[in-house]
């Protein structure tokens, strides 16, 4: 009886593994449904350099519950997609962490789409198939950038956006080189297109960039193009309609061009000197691709001079190294905007396809092999990149300890080194008891720290400062008998509305960065500023960045809030006239 169970468990090992290896659909959904039952338990995150980013996702999704609209009620620095994704799941999943509700949000309209690509690839190599899904489970579940900006491990909580980008764009580059049936073409083409748009315009701009290639080659056909073009502009002119959030939003998009209106070219050589380290030897296999294909390149040149037409045209232009030139010129425009992402991981489904020819053809020459390293050597940096990251961050995570909280929410589920959490309670006494020196650092527009946003201590300092100015806000609600129903924060991020389950005010920007993202104020964020029923000040340390965003607002404070001291490490400006009321609610 004990062997025969024994064979029987075997036996159904066995099965589920030949499942998978032919099915890859089922992996994919293996892997959701781990992600939604994680999703369920609040998974405490090692914080990490400009942890504080992803509470952006906290303050619009708050917003769109009060029924707000991203750009057309408050300013935003991207699309309101990945915004609305974040809230279905929170609403879904509150128990959620919320960096990894975040990051792993996009996967509700990524996977349909990957899926599409998968069911079409498959009927022809399941090998591929798996080839195409594995690297996007891969960086679709872990939430880590390529990138270091910091010394020490930690969790990416920043560049989100940008990273769920860099997913819609391998989606789009997987369906532009390996999908075949022109309808699924379509749909997966305008879907990844309406993703980018809506997440972050640039990389809508990068895969522009990477649909005229496929267009002008003939791999896009008429059909299909004009199919997905249409789509596009009825889901563009179906949102405006409905929410008028597509006109709203590129209004957002010039005034962000109005605020950052530096060179293009630094920013360009700055991307491409981020990532060297896969761009040379893609560079080196554009190369060797074009000298193995000058001949058929001529030779297609030549009868594009004799007989002109879009057929001649398409079959020029579709050459390896110019479909691979294309994909690295759209990943560098799109890095250049960038701080934190999942930098040319579009580039591993056309690596793919050019190993997989190459296989095809035959040959075992030292052109082929040449071909297969230089492939290797550009696509395996962002992978190991990310999965060293996350080891890095979860393994270092088992010597960490929890941030003690009252009022965070999941919010708090953030893990930090014992060390690091006694450097900030000393670097939080010394902001106390020391201010002239940080004033002094303001007053020289310098921060006491060139690393300050990214410094462990400095973030999960913040996160302590914000628990005790909630205990405080209630208190002083308590004492007056009133609630502060609108919370304005003067600072990069404004959680306090989601906390306390109050409101934000309408029109301010979210990712108060005063460098990049916010704009003059026009009278209806002066009009909302002014009305706000509390606003609340950091001042540990006082940052010249801060200053910033208070001489912004304050002409909208000063004649109708007093400032207070509310904590050691907070001021608050509580608008004068709050009455008194049996219920404690402002008005």
């Amino acid at each position: 009886m004990h062997s025969r169970t024994e064979f029987e468990t075997s036996t159904r090992r066995t099965g589920l593994a030949l499942l998978l290896t032919r099915s890859p659909l089922l992996l994919l959904a293996l892997t959701v449904a781990v992600l939604a039952f994680l999703l369920t338990v609040t998974i405490p995150q090692p914080i990490g350099p400009m942890f504080w980013d992803h509470y952006l996702y906290l303050d619009a999704a708050n917003r769109i519950r009060d029924g707000q609209v991203p750009s057309v009620d408050f300013f935003t620095p991207v699309g309101a997609l990945g915004y609305y994704l974040f809230a279905i799941l929170q609403r879904i999943f509150p128990n959620g962490q919320p960096l990894l509700l975040a990051s792993w949000s996009l996967l509700v309209f990524s996977a349909p789409l990957i899926a599409l690509i998968v069911v079409d690839v498959q009927k022809r190599s399941a090998t591929v198939a798996y080839g195409l899904l594995l690297p996007f489970l891969i960086f679709s579940v872990l939430p880590f950038n390529t990138g270091d900006f910091y010394p020490y491990p930690g969790s990416d909580g920043f560049g989100v956006y940008n990273r769920q980008v860099c997913q819609l764009l391998y989606v789009l580059a997987a369906a532009l080189v390996h999908v075949r049936d022109w309808r699924l073409l379509a749909v997966t083409v305008v879907g990844a297109m309406a993703g980018l748009f809506f997440v972050k315009i640039t990389g809508a701009v990068a895969g522009t960039l990477m649909c005229l290639m496929a267009f002008a080659s003939g791999r896009l056909g008429f059909r299909p193009a004009l199919a997905a073009g249409l789509l596009f502009v009825a889901i563009l002119a179906v949102s405006e309609a409905a929410l008028g959030i597509v006109s709203a939003y590129v209004a957002d998009i010039l005034s962000l061009l109005a605020v950052n209106d530096g060179s293009l070219l630094p920013r360009l050589l700055q991307a491409a000197s981020l990532n060297a380290g896969l761009l040379i030897p893609a560079g080196l296999l554009c190369l060797l691709l074009f000298g193995k294909h000058f001949r058929a390149f001529v030779d297609g040149l030549r009868h594009l001079g004799r007989s002109p037409s879009l057929l001649a045209l398409g079959r020029m232009l579709d050459q390896p190294f110019l479909w691979l030139a294309t994909f690295v010129l759209a990943g560098i425009l799109f890095e250049s905007q960038n701080t934190g992402s999942q930098a040319f991981i579009l580039l591993l489904p056309l690596l793919l396809k050019i190993v997989v020819d190459e296989v095809a053809v035959g040959q075992r020459g030292a052109q082929t092999v040449a071909i297969g390293l230089l492939a290797a050597a550009t696509a395996l940096p962002p992978v190991t990149a990310v999965v060293q990251k996350s080891a890095r961050a979860w393994i270092g995570a088992i010597n960490s300890v929890p941030i003690e909280n009252r009022n965070l929410k999941t919010m708090g589920a953030v893990n930090i080194r014992p060390l690091l959490a006694l450097r900030a309670e000393r670097l939080r006494d010394i902001y106390v008891d020391h201010r002239p020196t940080f004033d002094a650092f303001a007053d020289a527009s310098e921060l006491p720290s060139f690393l300050l946003y990214s410094d462990f201590d400095f973030q999960a300092g913040w996160l302590r400062n914000a628990d005790e100015a909630i205990d405080a806000l209630r208190a002083y609600e308590a004492e007056n008998g009133v609630r502060f129903a609108t919370i304005f924060s003067i600072d990069f991020t404004n959680p306090f509305p989601w906390l306390m389950d109050r409101s934000a005010p309408k029109h301010v920007a979210i990712g108060a960065d005063p460098f990049r993202a916010v704009p003059p104020p026009d009278e209806n964020v002066r009009a909302a500023v002014n009305a706000v029923d509390v606003a609340l000040m950091p001042t540990c340390p006082v940052t010249n960045v801060n200053r910033m965003l208070l001489s912004l607002y304050l002409p909208s404070l000063e004649a109708s809030h007093k400032r207070i001291t509310l904590t050691k490490c907070y001021d608050a400006f509580i608008r004068s006239g709050l009455h008194r009321t049996a219920a404690g609610t402002a008005s």
